[in-house]
């Protein structure tokens, strides 16, 4: 099977389009074909709508494939609904599901299937007119924490040797698993964070910001910015140990880029995993994985953690068996 390069696209207009198909219902014969719901985290967006443009490909039009982005916490929302009308399939994680989750699809009945699927790395970035490189943890942490809100306002309050220029900040809401990953690991408490900035679930809002401030700053997924490179600048993180590393494939596999390194998931819904249309989308997402998801800027797996992962999903092993 030939695969095509373009076969992801994760500007603006294709992420709302994709966001207004998920509202369609799930696993319903629509005009002669299967349809598969999918929604949840921007960050694992890029990777399932390249398998889905692919699978729908393979399959001739016979199943249609909806990926929508309302942030890891909103797609549990959906995923996990007492309503079956609005339940997803399927549910893009960029983070582990919650003690919360997990108690609203046991009320809901859902049972699921966790698999990880590739590896991200949050990415700090600024414009690309900005003169800083990188930044430490501690730095990160002034800027972001609580108590900075409408108080730290400038570079030169985090550091004494930058701008004295009021920064703008972007990045993702509350319902984002990148959020959540962000400030466990930088502010110290998930959740905790200032909230005079822009936040969206839509990434490429966030870099469209950041883009056109030259005192901005924002954080979301990898793939992101490796798709605006042109636009963007990334930081290098220095964790504490005097050594910043910027993130990259080789980083992140290597564990050198710290602490913004995870794996990211998805999440079947196991009674829709018994539909032969979303048991072949598994099968082939985890069949093709290690090609499309370098492809989207992300980092792939070896090959044993596919291997694992459909081991998983083929014994219907149920629950969570992943750590962030």
């Amino acid at each position: 099977m030939q695969l095509k390069q373009d076969s992801w696209k994760i500007l603006t207009g294709v992420a709302s389009v994709a966001a207004v198909l998920a509202l369609a219902v799930p696993v319903v014969k629509s005009q002669g074909r299967t349809l598969i719901k999918i929604d949840g985290s921007s960050t694992v967006y890029p990777i399932t709508e390249a398998v889905a443009e692919e699978f729908q490909i393979d399959k001739r039009g016979a199943v249609q494939v909806t990926v929508g982005i309302s942030g890891t916490g909103g797609g549990f929302k959906k995923f996990c609904s007492q309503d079956a009308s609005v339940r997803t399939d399927i549910s893009n994680a960029s983070r582990t599901i919650k003690d919360s989750e997990k108690e609203a699809c046991k009320a809901a009945g859902v049972e699921y299937i966790e698999l990880p699927v590739a590896y991200d790395a949050i990415t700090v970035v600024v414009n690309q007119d900005n003169p800083i490189d990188s930044m430490t943890v501690e730095e990160l942490k002034t800027m972001w924490q609580p108590e900075a809100d409408e108080t730290v306002t400038q570079w030169s309050q985090v550091n004494s040797s930058w701008p004295q220029e009021e920064f703008t900040l972007f990045g993702p809401g509350a319902d984002s698993g990148t959020f959540d990953y962000f400030t466990d690991k930088i502010t110290g408490e998930e959740g905790a964070s200032r909230t005079d900035y822009t936040p969206s679930e839509d990434d490429n809002v966030l870099v469209q910001g950041v883009a056109s401030d030259p005192f901005a700053l924002g954080y979301f997924g990898y793939s992101y910015y490796e798709s605006n490179r042109d636009k963007l600048k990334a930081v290098a993180i220095d964790d504490g140990t005097g050594n910043a590393v910027y993130p990259s494939l080789e980083t992140v596999r290597n564990g050198d880029y710290k602490p913004l390194s995870r794996p990211i998931f998805i999440y079947i819904n196991a009674e829709a995993a018994e539909k032969p249309e979303v048991k072949d989308f598994i099968e082939f997402y985890l069949a093709n994985a290690s090609e499309l998801v370098p492809e989207v800027g992300s980092v792939p797996l070896d090959d044993s953690g596919y291997e694992e992962a459909l081991a998983r999903f083929q014994n219907k092993v149920l629950g969570t068996a992943s750590a962030q």
